[in-house]
């Protein structure tokens, strides 16, 4: 008896751990309606292999995978729909490791776009034993370059303060919001306001708070803005503005700024932040929101690009998170699975349009990237040079 009892209590918890993963897998299983939007073609141009960009666009889809991206392109207009991102010319691949793991974070994964290294998950553009590595906004601040962040996550999450920061924790957002104030940035849109002294903000920055105020005829004689649209991450909702506008109006100051200071170019990366955390979350419906913002914004940048003709657009994304797997259709409705609640290490799409954007092709590292980015501009040749006032 007394040899019989493990064993049976053994059963008893075998039994509990099968229902309950058993349990956790019919959790991650969702059903999303196939959708019937048409799709809204985009012009593009073909640009000369020999012509350099002006500026540079990075987009970042915080989390998204291609399997993201096919959920959403099935759910808004069906398997033979196609999206923005759909309709950039060139596509590569890119591995996302960091330095001390298989699988990346959001700050090892900007850090090595930002900086070209590979540091330890949760260091923002420090090597693996904390040397300050400086960022593309850095190196080309003294090459006549002005640059903007926009983000719906806080401004000093991961990915955009890895552009300007240089600390051993993205977690450290106070210390992050002073390094942004001290940074070469002009333009920063997104959330995060409790991690800001305000008073310190408002010395050398236009501050906006209201969506109402999001527009450059209100800043364009700033020299430098700062628009936080939330306590933390940007709520969704009409009272509050979105990647694209955020996007859209950073853009427009930037041009203006470049162009009025007899500047070399802008450098701007905006991110889609929260299609990763509704990942996280295991919930496509969100996700698919999320990313509608991003496809949009992609939308917007790739008219520019043809209209500008001299900036270069690049779209990729940190990590895929949520392991998401499409498993089948039934009735207008498309069968999904979440694999983890984690980043996973699958790799992600590279995808580019503009002078320049034939180099972003082929497997690459996502340090790649980093060099690819000042090559176009033709970084290293570029004379040593500031904006005029």
């Amino acid at each position: 008896m007394k040899k019989f009892v493990p064993y049976f209590l053994l059963i008893i918890i075998l039994g509990c751990l099968i229902s309950l993963l058993s349990n956790q897998s019919k959790s991650k299983i969702e059903y999303i309606e196939i959708g019937n939007e048409g799709t809204k073609s985009i012009e593009t141009v073909v640009f000369s292999k020999d012509k350099k960009p002006k500026n540079i666009i990075l987009l970042i889809g915080d989390g998204t995978g291609l399997n993201q991206i096919t959920l959403s392109r099935i759910a808004i207009g069906g398997v033979n729909h196609r999206l923005a991102i759909d309709q950039m010319p060139f596509h590569g691949t890119s591995l996302t490791h960091s330095y001390n793991s298989i699988y990346t974070d959001s700050a090892a994964a900007a850090s090595a776009w930002a900086t070209g290294i590979k540091t330890k998950n949760k260091f923002l553009s420090i090597t693996h034993d904390k040397k300050i590595v400086p960022s593309i906004p850095e190196i080309i601040q003294n090459k006549g370059y002005i640059s903007g962040l926009v983000a719906t996550s806080s401004i000093t999450h991961a990915t955009p303060a890895a552009f300007y920061s240089h600390i051993d924790s993205r977690y450290k957002e106070e210390e992050i919001a002073n390094q942004l104030l001290e940074s070469p940035i002009k333009i920063s849109l997104g959330g995060g306001t409790k991690f800001f002294n305000i008073e310190k903000v408002k010395e050398n920055n236009l501050l906006i708070t209201d969506i109402k105020d999001l527009s450059t005829e209100n800043f364009l004689d700033s020299e430098r803005v700062l628009g936080l649209f939330d306590e933390d991450g940007i709520n969704r909702s009409p009272a509050k503005p979105t990647q694209l506008q955020m996007t859209k109006t950073a853009l427009e100051f930037l041009s203006f700024k470049s162009d009025e200071d007899s500047c070399n170019g802008f450098f701007l990366m905006s991110e889609g932040s929260q299609i990763d955390w509704a990942a996280h979350d295991n919930d496509a419906i969100t996700m698919i929101t999320e990313f509608i913002d991003f496809d949009k914004t992609i939308a917007m940048a790739m008219d520019f690009v043809t209209a500008d003709k001299e900036t270069l657009l690049i779209i990729t994304a940190d990590h895929e998170t949520g392991g998401l797997q499409i498993l089948g259709d039934k009735e207008g409705m498309v069968k999904v699975q979440w694999g983890t609640g984690r980043h996973t290490s699958i790799p992600v799409g590279v995808y580019a349009y503009g002078p320049g954007a034939h180099s972003f092709t082929g497997l690459m590292d996502n340090t790649d990237i980093h060099t690819l980015i000042l090559d176009a501009i033709d970084a290293s040749n570029i004379e040593p040079s500031v904006c005029s006032d």
